[in-house]
């Protein structure tokens, strides 16, 4: 009796790098870039203030002024921001997307 190709299902391969990061990561990732921003306000703040100080000219310390007040909205939307959208898992979507190859196969050379 001879199989038919059609009907034969290889099995689903996934791979642990299809894998999304751990949300633990992903929330300290965040908390590390509000941080930064939140770094480079308070520079943008004390930089004005030394600015004014000094005697700079004002459009300086008025761009820092600006800088320290725009990015808390700035960084606050981008650390709420989360995560990416993941498609939902379904096992049927074989044509939607492409399967990665095991290591150690190869094609055959057809002859």
């Amino acid at each position: 009796m001879k199989v038919n190709p059609r009907h034969h299902r290889e099995p689903a391969v996934y791979t642990v790098t299809d894998a999304p990061r751990p949300m633990s990561e992903d929330i300290g990732h965040r908390q590390r870039r509000y941080l930064i921003s939140m770094g480079v306000r308070t520079a943008c703040f004390v930089g004005a203030v030394v600015a004014a100080v000094a005697g700079a000219p004002w459009w300086l310390a008025l761009l820092m002024v600006v800088g320290a007040l725009l990015l808390p909205y700035v960084a606050v939307v981008v650390a709420n921001g989360g995560r990416e959208p993941t498609a939902s898992a379904s096992f049927d979507d074989r044509a939607q997307r492409e399967q990665k190859p095991d290591s150690g196969q190869r094609p055959e050379i057809g002859s």
